[in-house]
């Protein structure tokens, strides 16, 4: 089949390409570099290449305010010109990433998202990650319409070896480099990135069309969460645990001052601020309709730790962080 993947250099790309192109698939990868989806016309109608299938998973990963606008961009007008251009194209099926942060935030620990739980907007608005990826699936719903087929998979944070760009496993290189200081009380959902990557022929196979499929592996305290990473790494996970406004505020001062001083604090406050609430899903429909089964989450994380520590720090460096 002649095949279209968006954002085929990132995280999810490299690990679905590499699937794609061992099944024997005509594959077109666009990376970021390659084409800038947020100007129109800049797919050039596909090159003249009719495809059979577009996989879209451009975007941008980035928790900082003054990133909003472009991740707008990115991820709405460039999912727009996307959609129009398969539309225009007769383009059959697309399967579009999101994240499960469009509808997988709350206060509460015992609130587990499943796709039918109500778009947290008053959360989520506070984040233009997360504000751009929900008008990203309506955007490719509008332009999709009942001309191409839409099938949305909403991964929660991605891990795996392979993340060169830190775009998701830069919480755990921080944790190593001692960088993370205070236990947030919230807690989040993990899933291997070469799962996500193997269930995405699926959901373009048999994936129903207009549907969104949460998709996660387990549930953790950010306090779980540390704590493996404590047994794994050695190295000892934050203490002491502030609840409410308080850290985001502490960090908000320190960035402040951090700034006048021109240098970057490790943690943004904005992620401070996210770590405060439970990104727990449900997923159980990509289980039951697409036959989702994750490895084991402990092995991803292993695995992940040892990536970061042959590619990111070196195993001399790793070392001497973990006192060994």
């Amino acid at each position: 089949m002649k095949i279209l993947v968006t954002g085929a250099t990132g995280f999810l790309g490299t690990a679905l390409c590499a699937r794609l192109a061992a099944a024997g698939h005509d594959l077109t990868a666009f990376g970021t570099a390659q084409c800038d989806l947020t100007r129109q016309g800049s797919l050039s109608q596909f090159n003249g290449t009719t495809y059979d299938q577009i996989y879209h998973l451009a975007g941008m990963v980035s928790h900082k305010g003054e990133d909003a606008h472009r991740m707008y961009a990115v991820h709405v007008d460039g999912t727009r010109i996307v959609c129009e251009a398969a539309v225009r194209a007769g383009v059959r099926r697309i399967v579009m990433a999101s994240t499960s942060g469009t509808v997988a935030c709350s206060r509460r620990e015992d609130d587990v998202a499943d796709e039918e739980t109500p778009t947290p907007i008053d959360l989520i608005s506070r984040w233009g990650y997360y504000a751009s990826k929900l008008y990203q699936e309506e955007a490719a719903r509008r332009a999709c319409g009942d001309k191409v087929e839409l099938v949305t998979l909403n991964p929660s944070l991605l891990l795996g070896p392979g993340d060169d760009r830190l775009s998701s496993t830069r919480p755990i290189l921080q944790f190593i480099a001692r960088e993370i200081a205070l236990m947030p009380a919230g807690g989040l959902n993990v899933v291997d990135a070469r799962d996500v990557a193997a269930l995405m022929p699926v959901a373009m196979a048999r994936g129903t069309a207009g549907a969104r499929y949460l998709v996660g592996a387990v549930n953790w305290t950010f306090a779980e969460f540390f704590g493996r990473l404590e047994r794994l790494t050695k190295i000892g996970a934050p203490k002491i645990k502030l609840t409410g406004d308080l850290p985001f505020r502490a960090a908000q001062v320190q960035a402040g001052l951090f700034k006048k001083l021109g240098r970057k604090v490790a943690v943004d406050p904005e992620s401070v601020e996210m770590a405060q609430y439970f990104w727990y899903l449900d997923a159980g429909k990509a289980a039951r309709e697409l036959g989702f089964v994750p490895r084991d989450p402990a092995d991803t994380l292993r695995e992940t730790v040892d990536y970061i520590r042959e590619h990111m720090l070196g195993k001399t460096a790793f070392k001497a962080a973990a006192g060994a």
